[in-house]
């Protein structure tokens, strides 16, 4: 394969990546466990591409005394095997594994994010020429009129088939490892902790905001027939229920926990809200969620955790709880609840 071949392969498996792994943040329904596996490939596909390119380029660019390639190739190569690295170390291990108070997992994550405009860097501007085969417009034309769609050749076809099944065959590995190490985790890729009381997590490590609890007011607006600004035993008194529900963190990690709540579709119908809507549920520290009509249904206001009252770092004194999203959407410390 050629250097342009692999730079082009490079740059779609890097967005490719990056894409999947910001849409799966948001996916918690089993439903959605095919692209949290098509991830894993396109990460063991990325794992044999970069060390085929460090191969090849590496040592010419070192005889050619292109320095300043070099360093941004192996910057680019090292951030690479780092995100790699942290993902497979995570599938692997049999176990939760961190550093401090962030995961691997979540590590992992924000050197995949840092990786992209670090990959259009060194694409950038020299290089960028590369991503587009040098065609001439008249055998362009002419490969139009005759083949609408991009012929592949047979060793394309060939070399496709061979990442294709290296890449398989190093996730499966990777998940061999997990289950010879006797690591459970959800389709999701985040391990199973006992069930409990939530470890207290942010999305950006911050601390959580002061709430008096006898202060607090629930505000329910928007498409409604009577704004509502309800207080905490005003919330609980519309009718609380008893749940158990997932909380699947992107940090990686997984609960089954019991949860107490007042459902979201009975404060809305509380405020007059009626037929078909969506609505947006937002925190104290501006942290939002917008969830459509079958999510509302799927959800709760929760007040309690475990069997007793919800913890101050757990969102208190109202969370909120939806089934089959992951735990970016379980916004904190909800104070306002808007219809659309």
């Amino acid at each position: 394969m050629t250097s342009a071949a692999l730079d082009r392969l490079l740059a779609v498996l890097v967005v490719a990546l990056a894409a999947t792994g910001l849409v799966s943040l948001r996916m918690g329904a089993p439903g959605d466990g095919w692209l949290f596996a098509f991830h894993g490939v396109l990460g063991g596909a990325l794992a044999i591409v970069v060390g085929w390119k460090v191969g090849q380029s590496l040592p010419r660019a070192v005889r050619a005394r292109r320095w300043r390639r070099v360093v941004l190739g192996l910057v680019v190569s090292l951030a690479t095997a780092a995100a790699l690295a942290g993902g497979f170390a995570w599938v692997a291990s049999g176990r939760l594994l961190s550093l401090g108070s962030w995961t691997i997992l979540t590590i992992h994550a924000w050197i995949g994010l840092a990786l992209v405009p670090l990959v259009v860097v060194h694409l950038l501007p020299g290089r960028w020429r590369l991503l587009v085969p040098r065609v001439s417009r008249r055998r362009h034309s002419e490969r139009a009129s005759m083949h609408p769609w991009p012929a592949m050749s047979r060793r394309q076809a060939i070399a496709v088939a061979a990442l294709g099944t290296a890449s398989l065959a190093l996730v499966g590995a990777a998940q061999l490892a997990d289950q010879l190490a006797g690591g459970t985790r959800r389709f999701t890729g985040s391990r199973w902790l006992p069930t409990g009381v939530p470890p207290p997590t942010t999305f950006y490590g911050e601390s959580g905001p002061d709430v008096d609890p006898a202060a607090w007011r629930l505000r329910v607006h928007g498409n409604v027939s009577r704004e509502a600004l309800l207080s905490l035993s005003q919330l609980e008194a519309l009718g609380e229920i008893e749940q158990t529900v997932v909380l699947d963190c992107t940090s990686g990690w997984a609960m089954a926990a019991q949860w107490r709540g007042v459902p979201l579709r009975i404060v809305l119908d509380a405020a007059g809200v009626t037929g078909p809507t969506s609505v947006l549920v937002r925190s104290a520290t501006g942290w939002a969620t917008a969830l459509g009509e079958a999510d509302i249904d799927l959800a709760m206001l929760a007040t309690g955790v475990a069997s007793g009252p919800l913890p101050a770092a757990n969102g208190a004194p109202c969370r909120l709880v939806v089934q089959d999203r992951r735990g970016l959407d379980w916004v904190k410390w909800v104070v306002e609840v808007e219809a659309l």
